[in-house]
C-alpha cells in the first residue's frame, strides 16, 4: 500500500505541465460524492470556497451520491489530471471501500492527494434508559447482557457499524447489529431507545446532548474533542491505541501537474491557521488537519489496516 501511495504521488508530480503555467484560468470542479447535507459536503463546500479565495477562480460544487461515494470516486478518477477537476474524498471511498467491495478505480493509484482538511473521529453514545455513565459500566452491562443489546448503524459495511465492531472485539462483549438506511435514522433509533447504543460521528451526538435522552461515553480519536472536552478518549478507558477516525480531504486525479498540487496543498495547508475556518471545522464536530499531500498519502497508509480489520471482524461485504 505504501509504495502504491508513493507511486500515486509520483504520478502526480511528473504529470503533463501546465500550458503557460496560467493555471487555474478558468473554474475548478469540485466533486462531493454525498448528497447536500452532512459532514463530508460542509467540508467539500468550505475547502471549495477557501481554494476559490487563494487560487482566484471559482471552484463549485458538484454532488454526486451513489453506491456509498463509489460513483464520484469513479469519475473523478478517470476525468482530465489537468487541475481543474477535485474530490472531497473521505476515508470510506480512499481506505473503506476497497476492503468491502470490488470498486473501477484504485485510491492508492488513481488520486492525487492534495491535503486532509479534518478528521472526524467515531463517538459512542448510549441510550439514557441503560443507566450506565462510563464505558466502563457499559462494557460490564454488555457483557453481564451477552448478545441481548443491540446497536443501530448507518448501514451494513459503514464507519458506524465498522467501529463499534472493532470496540466489541476489543472488548470481547457480543451486541446485535441493527443497520439503517444512513446517520440520520441511526441516531433517531438511539434517540427513541429502540437500540442501546451507536458509534457514530460528533456531529451526530452534539445536537442532541441536552436532552437527556442520550450520554455520550467515549471518543475514538487520539485525543479529546474540543467541542466534547469532558468525553476522554476510548484509550483512556482502558483499551489503548484504540482509534476509529475518519477523514475528508481533497484529491485530484493521479496525473495533475505537480505545480496545481503544490499551489493547492499549499492554500489549503493554511486554512486551519485562519480562525473562522477553524471554528467552522470545530462546529462540525471535526479536527482541524489541514495536512500536506505527503500527509495525506501517510493517512491511508496508516488508516487502511485498522479499517481492514475492522471489515474481517464484522464480515461487512457490499457485493
Amino acid at each position: 500500500m505504501a509504495l502504491a501511495l508513493m507511486a500515486g504521488l509520483a504520478f502526480g508530480a511528473t504529470g503533463p505541465a501546465m500550458a503557460q503555467d496560467n493555471w487555474p484560468d478558468r473554474p475548478i470542479r469540485m466533486v462531493v460524492p454525498f448528497a447536500p447535507g452532512g459532514v463530508t459536503d460542509s467540508i467539500g463546500r468550505l475547502s471549495a470556497e477557501w481554494l476559490g479565495k487563494s487560487l482566484g477562480q471559482p471552484v463549485p460544487v458538484e454532488n454526486r451520491s451513489g453506491a456509498n461515494g463509489a460513483i464520484a470516486a469513479e469519475a473523478v478518477a478517470r476525468s482530465a489530471p489537468d487541475g481543474y477537476t477535485l474530490f472531497t474524498a473521505s476515508a470510506s471511498q480512499m481506505v473503506m471501500l476497497p476492503a468491502l467491495t470490488r470498486l473501477n478505480f484504485n485510491p492508492a493509484t488513481d488520486f492525487a492527494p492534495v491535503s486532509i482538511v479534518a478528521s472526524n473521529p467515531m463517538v459512542l453514545a448510549v441510550s439514557a434508559s441503560l443507566n450506565v455513565s462510563t464505558l466502563e459500566e457499559f462494557v460490564a452491562l454488555a457483557k453481564a447482557r451477552a448478545g441481548k443489546l443491540d446497536y443501530s448503524s448507518a448501514g451494513n459495511g459503514s464507519s458506524t457499524h465498522l467501529a463499534m465492531a472493532l470496540l466489541l472485539q476489543r472488548a470481547g462483549i457480543e451486541m446485535q447489529h441493527v443497520p439503517y438506511r444512513g446517520g440520520a435514522p441511526a441516531m433517531q433509533a438511539l434517540l427513541a431507545g429502540e437500540v442501546a447504543a451507536y458509534f457514530g460521528n460528533p456531529s451526530d451526538m452534539i445536537p442532541h446532548l441536552q436532552g437527556g435522552r442520550i450520554r455520550v461515553l467515549a471518543v475514538a480519536g487520539t485525543e479529546r474533542l474540543s467541542s466534547l472536552p469532558g468525553v476522554p478518549t476510548v484509550a483512556e478507558r482502558g483499551f489503548p491505541g484504540f482509534r476509529a477516525e475518519t477523514w475528508n480531504g481533497v484529491a485530484a486525479p493521479a496525473g495533475t501537474p505537480a505545480a496545481a498540487i503544490r499551489r493547492m496543498g499549499e492554500a489549503l495547508g493554511k486554512a486551519c491557521e485562519d480562525a473562522a475556518f477553524r471554528a467552522s471545522l470545530e462546529r462540525l464536530g471535526t479536527t482541524p488537519v489541514c495536512s500536506t499531500p505527503e500527509g495525506f498519502a501517510e493517512a491511508m497508509r496508516r488508516d487502511a489496516p485498522i479499517w481492514q480489520e475492522a471489515v474481517r471482524i464484522s464480515g461487512a461485504s457490499l457485493d
